[in-house]
């Protein structure tokens, strides 16, 4: 890491970031490049340190891999990049019927069909039908993960025929030595430019809110603004409360970001806010329907073919 404000004028000095407040180290220069091509895992800045974890959580609301059990998950879809890669698995006419054209262009967003079988079920997000190449590490994954019993989960999938390939593969591959081993260096810090404030800018955009508008119809099934109602708690004060269980909840149960169902929940509260709702019911079961109604709206608008997952 580097000082930004240094770097375009003097030589690279080393920062000790962990000391620095987080509108300091929004100013540092960083590398969370992931190589292609190379033989490799690049593991995210953020789990360098404990420090950069808590800032990552702060931007994004949540730690992707900053536990032990998400992190493995992680590490075997990555490995199945870094075995593609070793031994130029994409040049594989098998390997290219059976996940399709890796030279497909990476999309921005990607449309998943949530019950489709013709994918392994792996990271979040439906993320093996992003792209021909994510399919393929999501399904050396699977096959990696001794715990995913892929031979009974996905038997009479059409999936089911991309993992028994994959066991075939990996049992040829093991008798052989890989036909790339570079250690090539991937875009050196000394030719950053993007600070760590810049990175999560795009990456707050990037992964932004996608959701219909919610109508005033929707809202007033759970608030008011009768008259009768105007000395309860007005709704965009009880959203702002419960916002953080709501959050967590709703991402779980729809397999949503928590940035996304938070930005949803800001859309609310400024609409609740306009239209001077207010509750009509005890706190705790106007919380549970809250929240069954932002689930519902959620898995609705997710099965309609409307919702864009950003890659």
């Amino acid at each position: 890491m580097v000082d930004a404000a240094a770097a375009d004028s003097e030589p690279l000095k080393p920062v000790d970031w962990t000391t620095l407040s987080d509108e300091k180290l929004l100013e540092v220069r960083m590398c969370w490049f992931t190589p292609d091509g190379i033989p490799g895992i690049a593991i995210p800045f953020y789990l360098a340190h404990p420090r950069l974890a808590k800032l990552e959580e702060k931007e994004m609301l949540e730690v992707e891999g900053g536990d032990a059990a998400s992190c493995l998950r992680i590490l075997r879809h990555e490995a199945g990049h870094a075995i593609d890669n070793a031994y130029r698995l994409r040049r594989r006419p098998r390997r290219r019927r059976l996940f399709g054209n890796p030279a497909i262009e990476y999309p921005e967003y990607y449309t998943p069909k949530p019950y489709s079988k013709s994918f392994v079920q792996h990271l979040d997000h439906w993320y093996a039908q992003s792209h021909p190449d994510e399919d393929f590490a999501e399904t050396f994954a699977v096959w990696l993960d001794p715990g995913s019993l892929w031979a009974t989960r996905y038997a009479g999938w059409p999936a089911q025929r991309k993992v028994e390939y994959m066991d075939r593969l990996m049992r040829e591959l093991a008798r052989k030595r890989p036909l790339v081993n570079s250690r090539r260096k991937v875009d050196p810090l000394e030719r950053l430019k993007k600070t760590l404030g810049e990175h999560y800018k795009q990456k707050r955009e990037h992964y932004g809110l996608d959701h219909p508008d919610f109508y005033e119809s929707d809202l007033r099934n759970l608030f008011s603004d009768s008259p009768q109602y105007a000395k309860n708690m007005s709704a965009a004060s009880f959203v702002r409360r419960i916002r953080r269980e709501v959050r967590g909840t709703v991402a779980s149960f729809t397999d949503s970001y928590q940035y996304t169902i938070d930005q949803l929940l800001s859309k609310i509260i400024d609409r609740c806010r306009e239209l001077n709702l207010r509750l009509t019911e005890p706190e705790e079961s106007t919380k549970i329907d809250f929240m069954v109604f932002l689930t519902v709206q959620t898995m609705n608008y997710l099965h309609s073919g409307r919702h864009r997952v950003a890659l």
